[in-house]
């Protein structure tokens, strides 16, 4: 049995909590089971989508050394998509996997918004590399759009070099390739609008 998704649950609690205190206005058992019971379904067939999308991308991914994981309904991909020292270019090696990213999103799955976020290495000042992470998220960006996916549907950000997200912590140089690097994280648009 699945749990609810983070952005339904507040609402249920809510309507819980508004049935079982009745002080302000009486909701009758019927129509709070019928609100519940259509709640729980949205859930349901939004776990559906995640869960399809996500079989989509390992698919697709089984040739790439790229990572899928579920995360409060969003997908997280944690992909080979690095980038050399001080540089905001897709690298060619890059560009097949990004492509079919974009590939799968645009033919099978739309609802989506694609968050890239964009890393550094810790060389360099934090506001530099801040703005390096942005310039290559937005290069990724770029080429996914180049790609199909519409730009309204894709947002670029930098965490820079932040040491909660590092793959090697400290690491630079030919060192520190794995944290020069992007992930892409999918929401789907309801739950975008929940939260």
């Amino acid at each position: 049995m699945r749990t609810l998704s983070l952005p339904v649950r507040p609402l249920v609690a809510t309507l819980a909590l508004a049935g079982l205190v009745g002080c302000a206005s009486y909701v009758k058992r019927d129509e709070f089971d019928a609100t519940v019971a259509e709640l729980r379904a949205a859930d349901q067939a939004q776990s559906e989508r995640i869960d399809q999308l996500q079989a989509s991308l390992e698919e697709r991914f089984s040739q790439y050394d790229a990572r899928i994981a579920q995360f409060e309904g969003r997908l997280h991909v944690e992909t080979t998509a690095h980038f050399e020292y001080g540089k905001a270019e897709v690298r060619e090696a890059d560009k097949p996997m990004l492509a079919d990213f974009a590939k799968t999103l645009s033919e099978h799955h739309d609802g989506v918004v694609v968050t890239i976020e964009g890393f550094t290495d810790p060389a360099g000042s934090a506001s530099f590399n801040q703005r390096l992470g942005q310039r290559r998220a937005e290069a990724v960006r770029d080429f996914l759009v180049s790609q199909g996916l519409s730009s309204d549907q894709v947002r670029a950000v930098s965490y820079g070099e932040a040491d909660n997200r590092q793959i090697r912590p400290g690491a630079w140089g030919e060192e520190g390739l794995a944290n020069r690097r992007v992930a892409l994280v999918i929401d789907f648009v309801e739950a975008v609008a929940a939260r």
